[in-house]
């Protein structure tokens, strides 16, 4: 990640940095340059591809955690608590906020105190058990936690915020169904995994039956509520592992992965049988819908996504016209 690297190498150069204007690296020479060296290193190590790929919350937990290491080295040679360092270590808490979560974060912070407690019992003059040092560690401490606390709240705001985005992306709003895009993707997806695998899957083209005179007759809120009535026989219709979307308006479609034609046939019957129990209560009338439902079988039907789609559309058409009769309707 190009924002970690550049925290890695903020912290390496402010470090560096300080360190030289100190004079520490003049009196301590060669533990300054080792500790330097060690984390130049660690941070090519850690942009090397064969360090831990795939596997990116545990490379963050590393160099977050080595970030700490170095800045407490890094204090150590420079001031021990007194060291004008010590505000680096807000570099890996908000890291760390952003990337690993909230129990990581305090964790971190709870290691930071205790390395400032052992820095400043190691700081000549420092009385770590008198109500000055506790007041000044509070002071310098306080702001950490503070930073960690906000930073995972925006953390997960912003997390919360991109799922959001991505649902409403992928799924219909009305629904929750899968919108056409997410369904074309997800098909195209089974259909080449299927072909590859010589398997067989069945595809449902759905239709509300009449929905014109239900938005005629009771408003577009009662078609609303007959589209969702609709999406939801069909989520209690259908396996886990199959996927159903709304295309647009009333139509539907219905992917079932592995299905033979007798499989799609029993999921047409259920769907249908699903639909028609449910009704819509509309002005104290009770409205029983209906669907059209056209369904084809691959490989059997056709092998092309275009023409599976093509057919189940005609199907789907042919059935509408064979449902012509009325809508019944049962006073409340």
């Amino acid at each position: 990640m190009g924002s970690t690297r550049s925290i890695e190498v903020l912290c390496l150069a402010l470090a560096a940095l300080v360190l030289v204007w100190s004079r520490s690296l003049a009196t301590q020479l060669w533990p300054v340059l080792g500790l330097l060296l060690a984390f130049l290193l660690a941070i090519v190590a850690f942009r090397a591809r064969r360090f831990f790929p795939g596997r990116t919350r545990t490379r963050l937990m590393i160099e977050s955690w080595s970030m700490v290491m170095f800045i407490t080295g890094a204090l150590w040679y420079s001031g021990k608590s007194a060291s004008p360092l010590l505000n680096l270590y807000l570099l890996p808490i908000i890291l760390s906020a952003l990337t690993l979560g909230r129990v990581v974060t305090v964790l971190q912070v709870a290691v930071v105190f205790v390395c400032h407690v052992l820095l400043a019992a190691a700081t000549p003059g420092v009385d770590v058990i008198s109500l000055t040092y506790a007041s000044q560690a509070v002071g310098q401490l306080a702001p950490f936690l503070l930073v960690a606390f906000l930073t995972t709240t925006l953390s997960a705001d912003i997390t919360e915020a991109r799922e959001r985005i991505e649902d409403l992306a992928q799924n219909d709003a009305l629904t929750g169904l899968y919108n056409v895009r997410m369904f074309n993707e997800v098909w195209k997806r089974e259909h080449e995994t299927l072909e590859r695998m010589h398997g067989v899957y069945a595809l449902l083209m759905i239709d509300i039956d009449k929905l014109k005179d239900i938005n005629d007759s009771y408003g577009h809120e009662a078609g609303n509520s007959a589209i969702t009535l609709v999406a939801k026989c069909l989520q209690r219709s259908i396996r886990n592992t199959d996927h159903a979307a709304r295309l647009a308006g009333d139509e539907f479609a219905v992917l079932l992965p592995g299905a033979t034609p007798e499989i799609a046939e029993v999921v047409v019957k259920r769907v249908r049988h699903n639909v028609y129990k449910t009704t819509l209560d509309l002005r104290s009338r009770m409205i029983r819908c209906s669907v059209s439902i056209g369904v084809v079988n691959y490989p059997k039907d056709a092998r092309d996504m275009r023409e599976l789609l093509s057919i189940a559309d005609r199907k789907m058409y042919r059935d509408k016209e064979l449902r012509r009769a009325p809508q019944s309707e049962v006073n409340a």
